[in-house]
Order: C-alpha cells, then sequence, then structure tokens
C-alpha cells in the first residue's frame, strides 16, 4: 500500500470520527422532556419550591418531602398517605406511588 492511500484512508477515518462526534453533541444539547425545566402550580410549589425544575427532580424532591415526613403506608410501602399539602396536589388522601407521577404532571408547565 502506498503513502497516499494510507494518508487518505486516515483522513476518512478522522472526518467519520468528527462526524460522530458532531452528531454526538447535537444529541446531547438539547435537554428531553425530563431534563426540560417546568413551573411547579402554586399547590406543589408548597413543596418542591416555586422555581423551574426538571421533572426528575420534581419527583425527587417529592420522595424526599414524603420519606421526611414518614407518608409511606407501613404496611404497603407503595402507598402515599397525603398530608395537607400533598393533598391539594393529589387530590385525595392516598395514592400509590405509580399514580403519583400522573397527578404531579397536572401541576407542571
Amino acid at each position: 500500500m502506498s503513502t497516499t492511500q494510507a494518508e487518505t484512508r486516515k483522513r476518512a477515518k478522522a472526518q467519520s470520527a468528527g462526524k460522530k462526534a458532531e452528531a454526538t453533541k447535537k444529541v446531547g444539547s438539547k435537554p428531553n422532556a425530563l431534563q426540560q425545566p417546568l413551573k411547579p402550580s402554586a399547590e406543589l410549589a408548597e413543596v418542591v419550591g416555586a422555581g423551574p425544575l426538571p421533572r426528575g427532580e420534581v419527583v425527587s424532591k417529592v420522595w424526599e418531602y414524603i420519606k421526611a415526613n414518614n407518608l409511606q403506608n407501613p404496611e404497603n410501602r407503595r402507598e402515599i398517605l397525603a398530608d395537607d399539602k400533598l393533598r391539594k396536589v393529589f387530590g385525595k388522601d392516598k395514592v400509590t406511588m405509580f399514580e403519583m407521577n400522573k397527578h404531579l404532571a397536572q401541576h407542571l408547565k
């Protein structure tokens, strides 16, 4: 193999690697749905704070609140027993952790 062929292949590999790096940057530059900051309603803001937060962070803060206030049902840990603040968000006294996200979504814009 001649040196010009080897150089051509090296250049082609470098260009291909550069295109892959650009594609990776494009994917990571725009936030996906879970990373998009959303403004909580007044009711939810009492639990997580008033500033815009990504959906995943809202869920984490709600879980911190639930655990800090011991709001999980001791017999069924998947059930959340709402206090006054969470009752405004959930609209009822008890929700499962699977329903919780549905209720939180209604309070995020």
